[in-house]
């Protein structure tokens, strides 16, 4: 039985994971998140610091505030840790490229297997259809606080080329499309859970691929089975692509 050290533990995401937990083979024996709630059966601390149980890996669904401590107590103890929160900026993944030097670190902006496959659809629909201009749409519930979402910007680096033009939304804008650009647009309402569309526009045709979330428990799944993969390997960086081909094998 895999042994988790689940932090944000009282949100939403957290509270998914540790109530699908038994299903993938395993037991979150603590949690860690700054509002403290007594929900499970397993003991929950505001503080890394107050921790005393032992775990094989820690999974987390935070915010990015939280990154410098989860690290140090990782690197600390060795242990493994599957990142799934989003909205890092540049001083977060050098530290996180920093703490993977020492211990074996999972990261994605969405754990979604399905996503996953849309980001290699994607990828491959870019090179197919050149010229094809590409806009990217991606809707979430009203209490996302960040946008565009981190899913969508992993599917505009997986469209992108070196000279591309990123543009979020058009307001204001009175020119026409530069060829170079790739619109990302966000929309924010109610409680869809996640939905991404990827949308090739090309002379007389338009091919669209796109991703709906029903519900929460398929990002849960996901950082499940990236904890089982990253608490077998080396110190180093690990993504979706690493943990698809090990499902695969």
């Amino acid at each position: 039985m895999l042994k988790i050290l689940l932090s944000g533990a009282c949100g939403r995401m957290g509270r998914q994971v540790a109530n699908l937990a038994e299903d993938e083979q395993a037991k979150i024996v603590c949690g860690v998140d700054v509002h403290v709630e007594k929900w499970s059966d397993f003991p929950v601390y505001p503080s890394f610091s107050l921790v005393e149980e032992d775990a094989d890996v820690i999974v987390d669904f935070s915010r990015p505030e939280i990154l410098p401590t989860l690290l140090e107590y990782a690197k600390a103890r060795h242990l493994p840790v599957v990142l799934a929160s989003t909205g890092y900026n540049e001083e977060d993944l050098a530290a996180i490229a920093e703490a993977a030097k020492e211990i074996p670190v999972f990261r994605s902006a969405n754990m979604s297997l399905g996503v996953y496959v849309l980001k290699t659809l994607a990828h491959q629909a870019a090179q197919l259809l050149p010229g094809f201009d590409i806009e990217i749409i991606e809707k979430h519930h009203n209490q996302k606080i960040d946008a565009p979402s981190g899913t969508a910007l992993m599917l505009y680096d997986a469209v992108s080329q070196p000279d591309t033009i990123p543009v979020f939304g058009r307001n204001g804008r009175t020119q026409k499309r530069e060829k170079r650009e790739i619109g990302v647009h966000a929309i924010r309402g109610g409680t869809v859970p996640g939905e991404h569309e990827v949308g090739f526009y090309g002379p007389s045709e338009v091919v669209t691929l796109s991703h709906s979330a029903q519900d929460r428990s398929i990002f849960a799944r996901g950082a499940l089975k990236a904890a089982r993969f990253i608490a077998r390997q080396k110190p180093g960086e690990y993504s979706m692509d690493d943990l698809a081909k090990d499902l695969v094998k």
